[in-house]
């Protein structure tokens, strides 16, 4: 009798919770969920969509068909229509406790972020992680939002954030690393700019700002070979002929800065900026090598491409004085022994009815002096002669300097030659003095009359 009972109890057991298992997955298939995720399989995403707009025709406030429509444009990536959604669900939020406001938020972030309002996607964001801190899906945003509104130093702080949260994220290292670079903390950004290219080694910006960094953290040589090494690249080339050019520039190695800027010069698509950067500086380098006629072809280039370009336009009023006028060059351009020949060859011209005789000849950081003994049928003297290469103004203090080394090396006359001009002050004090100054214009007169092959 036992037996019998107790078979009958465990088949209405087993019925019952065959019963209860079909009425639940009945429900499931039936029921549209809050996350909208099964009228997507059930119908489709279009059949989906149209379903809850549907709801929400007759009903604008339908809570499941708002986050049902949120989730879709979500994985469709669809932000305008997100954001619009998400800010119904915010406004809503007050009167339906059952809508999660981090969750709206968030995606109300992410949705102005990808639309390029990077402050309100930041607000949007702070919001949500004060609902529900340690996301990382909101921390991330909310450190693109930062960078790309340019306030590097709150990327690099909730990037780090992100870090907690996932290590070893390529996109969080990456942005980590670019953030600092913008910052110009080189030294901090290289091992993130390392680790990203160990990701991407194809990702030429990342290869580019790490050279960079290199560069400014003291590893010129390592900095140098990927320079060169990405000059041919279509984006970055022109950058790193630049800056190729720019780090041999620093060495003197001219002729090498040469052949990188003109590689970048052939380089298609060239920002306008950097194209106007590149000849500017190869005019220079052309000039340290004493290529008056190609730096003059790169100025006027400059110079008509963009009017007023820094000092462009001087530059092309001296080379083109210089270009002819050979003695010119030499006495600006020259080294040392060339430009001391022509310093005694102008004595000889200046005193051109006079016998000169050469005593001492003295190579200072400034000047080239010359001390020599002036002798004609009429009349002898003993000179010193001071000339200057630059072409800035020169103030009195130098010529009252001047006036006493006349004295002290018992000299009746002394002559200051310059590039440049004197100041009022400094012709004021040669009144009375037995000083001649002899300027820019002067100076050219006589350079022209010199035979360097006599």
């Amino acid at each position: 009798m036992l037996i019998p009972i107790l078979v009958a109890i465990i088949v209405v057991s087993l019925c019952v919770v065959l019963i209860m298992l079909f009425l639940s997955i009945k429900s499931k298939r039936g029921k549209v969920s809050q996350n909208g995720n099964a009228p997507t399989y059930r119908k489709g995403k279009n059949a989906a969509i149209k379903e809850f707009e549907k709801k929400l025709a007759h009903d604008p406030h339908n809570i499941v068909a708002l986050e049902g429509l949120s989730n879709i444009y979500f994985e469709d990536k669809d932000w305008e229509k997100l954001y619009s959604i998400s800010d119904t669900l915010y406004k809503l939020s007050s009167a339906h406790i059952e809508i999660n406001i981090a969750k709206v938020t968030r995606r109300m972030g992410i949705a102005l972020f990808h639309l390029g309002k990077y402050n309100d996607a930041i607000k949007a964001l702070m919001l949500s992680l004060k609902k529900e801190p340690e996301v990382y899906e909101s921390y991330f945003f909310l450190a693109r939002s930062f960078f790309e509104a340019g306030a590097f130093d709150k990327a690099v702080y909730y990037f780090r954030k992100c870090r907690i949260l996932s290590p070893e994220d390529s996109e969080t290292i990456k942005y980590l690393g670019k953030s600092l670079f913008k910052m110009q903390k080189y030294k901090d950004s290289l091992a993130f700019l390392k680790k990203a290219l160990d990701e991407n080694p194809d990702d030429k910006e990342m290869l580019f700002n790490l050279a960079v960094a290199m560069s400014e953290s003291g590893m010129g040589e390592k900095a140098l070979k990927v320079f060169i090494h990405l000059r041919p690249d279509p984006v970055f080339g022109a950058q790193s002929c630049l800056e190729a050019g720019k780090m041999h520039e620093k060495t003197k190695n001219f002729t090498s800065a040469i052949q990188d800027y003109e590689i970048g010069m052939k380089l298609q698509n060239v920002q306008p900026q950097i194209m106007l950067q590149i000849k500017y500086r190869c005019a220079n380098a052309y000039i340290s090598t004493n290529n008056i006629p190609k730096a003059l072809t790169l100025l006027k280039q400059i110079q008509g491409a963009h009017t007023g370009y820094k000092d462009v336009d001087s530059l092309i009023v001296r080379y083109q004085e210089l270009n002819q006028n050979q003695n010119l060059q030499t006495y600006l351009l020259s080294g040392t022994s060339d430009f001391v020949a022509l310093c005694r060859k102008f004595i000889t011209v200046f005193f051109k009815d006079s016998f000169v005789k050469v005593e001492d000849v003295s190579v200072l950081s400034e000047c080239v002096e010359v001390i020599c003994n002036l002798e004609s049928n009429k009349w002898e003297s003993r000179a010193l002669f001071r000339f200057y290469r630059s072409q800035t103004v020169i103030g009195d203090i130098y010529i009252r300097e001047f006036h006493s080394k006349m004295r002290d090396s018992k000299c009746d006359n002394g002559y200051c030659v310059s590039m440049g001009d004197f100041s009022e002050s400094a012709h004021k004090f040669t009144e009375g003095r037995p000083i001649d100054l002899i300027e820019k214009d002067q100076l050219c007169k006589i350079l022209k009359k010199i035979n360097m092959f006599n």
